[in-house]
Formats: C-alpha cells, structure tokens, sequence
C-alpha cells in the first residue's frame, strides 16, 4: 500500500475513448491534478486503466478530504494554495471528487470504495456537500464544525452558438431537443434542478424531461458526473442539459466549444457549499483549519474565478 499512489486526470469520462492523437478524453487536465510529489511509475491507460476522481496518495495523506464533484476544476487552485500556508502538508493531501451521495455510501461502507479490482480504504477528515446535508449529518453526529463558505446556482449548458435556439428551461421539454441530466440517485443538483422545472413549467415539465423522455431516450442521466454533460455536447450525444453555472464557466475558460444560457432568478435555484469536519477524523486540526482556509480572501477568490459567489452576497434558496 506503501508505493500506491493513484494518477487522476480530474474529470470520469466513461463511455469516452481517446482521440486519434491518444490523448486522455475527457480533453483538459492532461494529469496534472495529482498532488503527490512522488509518482513513481506512471501508468495510464484512457478509459481502461485510469482513476479520475482519486488524487494523490492515501497512504501517507495527512489531509484527507471527500468533496463533491462539482468543485473538480477548483480544487487543484485550492489544494496548491493551502499547501503554499502549510509546507508541511506538501505532497501530502489526499481528496476525492465523486458525488456527493457516492461519498456519503463510501463512509456508509466502512469508508471503502472498491473501483475495478481494486479496494480502497481511507478515512475522511473533510466532508463537503451542500449546506442542508452537512446540518442533518451534524444533527446526526456525523460532522463537527459545519462551515458555509460558497454559493453556485444553475445554468442551462449548450453547444457553442446555440444552434438549437434553446433560450429557456421551458424548451428542455421539446421532444426533439437530446438532454444529459443528472441521475437523481446520487447527484444533488438534480434536486435543485427539479425546483428549478418546476418554478418555470409546473409537474408537466419536470415529468416531460426527468420521467417521458427518459423513457424515449431524449433525456440521457449521468452515470457519475453531470460533468459528463459537456462531453456528450461535445461529442454530438446531447443538445444541452442543466449543469451548475461554475462549470459552464469552467468550459468557456479552457475554450471548449461550450455555452451557457441563463436562468432567470425566479426560476434558478442556488444551492450553498459546506463543509465538516468528521466525526473521528484522524487529522482534525489541520481539517478545522481547511474549512477556515475556505472562507479566507484568498480561497473565496479561487472560487469567484470560477462563477461561485460568496455566501452573504446571495440569499438561500435552496
């Protein structure tokens, strides 16, 4: 366990192979968001032999930190900052981007996740999620020092041009129109999406994308990742789905063909990021001083970067 280390490329893409030039598909990343200073042997395979959502080396973590998916694309920033404080921890954090409800059965399971052949075994210090869930899992027990530190709302994604002349959340119910949306069983964000469905077109909406065109095939649901929304847009698979803003912004700034229509306020909802400390986390200390560090000028600004707002600039929503 001693020489593991796993090689993330930031972003689950299955379904996806690589492109004629072998890159690794999804096409950002190039793997570079491993923390771990000493890699060993690299060995990566595009869509066989690949561990997306695991990075750096759990075996000498002295951070251990279960993130919600969403914030794949910040956490790279926010890792390298909090280590420029903390050079003790250099080389030393281990997080994991899966979606919030697959983190929560990993914990469930005796902090065990088992990816192919292999089982991994690692005891969370920082659970973040959304703001409701981080206070039932206190009330619970679960977690300590439950901190709100950022707030996202949400975004119709669309292929660059809108070709399709999507312009509202009321056109996702047109029959023609292909949409990749997040499976509700463990993706969150399906939940602000439903209210969002329903603020603008009632029950008939909501069931016409998340129950009729499922059945027909017009509305495809996320294995893992609504971040797998870009990449069937991308490849041709879908015209557009629901995606939180941050990540429509994330696509413009790495220039993917990839654009955004907005939700008008009455109809968004916006959802606010916690996070806690766990309940029995071996590195407590230095978990209360990351959920600190995450309200903090610098890291509240890593965040603005990517579309997120500071939690007292929007009222909760959720």
């Amino acid at each position: 366990m001693r020489s593991l280390a796993f090689f993330a490329c930031a972003l689950f893409a299955a379904g996806h192979s690589a492109g004629a030039s072998g890159q690794a598909s999804p096409p950002w990343s190039g793997q570079k968001n491993n923390p771990t200073r000493n890699q060993g042997y690299v060995f990566h395979v595009p869509d066989v032999d690949n561990v997306p959502d695991l990075h750096g080396n759990p075996a000498d973590a002295r951070l251990v930190l279960f993130i919600g998916g969403n914030q794949f694309f910040v956490l790279p920033h926010l890792v390298a900052a909090f280590e420029a404080h903390h050079p003790e921890l250099d080389g030393h954090i281990f997080y994991e981007t899966l979606p919030p409800g697959i983190l929560r059965r990993q914990m469930a399971a005796g902090n065990t996740l088992t990816l192919g052949n292999l089982s991994l075994t690692v005891q969370p210090d920082v659970y973040e999620a959304g703001e409701r869930v981080l206070r039932e899992m206190h009330k619970d027990g679960q977690v300590q020092n439950v901190v709100p530190y950022a707030t996202n709302n949400l975004e119709i994604m669309v292929k660059a041009g809108n070709p399709q002349g999507i312009h509202s959340l009321n056109d996702l119910g047109r029959p023609e129109l292909r949409l990749s949306m997040p499976n509700p069983q463990w993706e969150g964000v399906a939940n602000q999406i439903a209210n969002s469905l329903r603020k603008a077109g009632g029950e008939s909406l909501y069931k016409a994308v998340y129950e009729t065109k499922v059945k027909t095939g017009k509305t495809m649901l996320t294995e893992i990742h609504h971040r797998q929304t870009p990449m069937r847009i991308m490849s041709g698979e879908a015209d557009a789905g629901v995606t939180w803003a941050s990540e429509v912004r994330f696509q413009e700034s790495i220039h993917n063909p990839i654009a955004g229509v907005p939700i008008p306020q009455a109809q968004n909802t916006v959802a606010i990021y916690a996070g806690g400390v766990v309940t029995g986390a071996p590195h407590a200390k230095i978990a209360a001083q990351w959920l600190k560090f995450l309200r903090s000028p610098e890291a509240q600004a890593i965040y603005h970067q990517f579309g997120f707002q500071s939690v007292a600039a929007v009222p909760h929503q959720e």
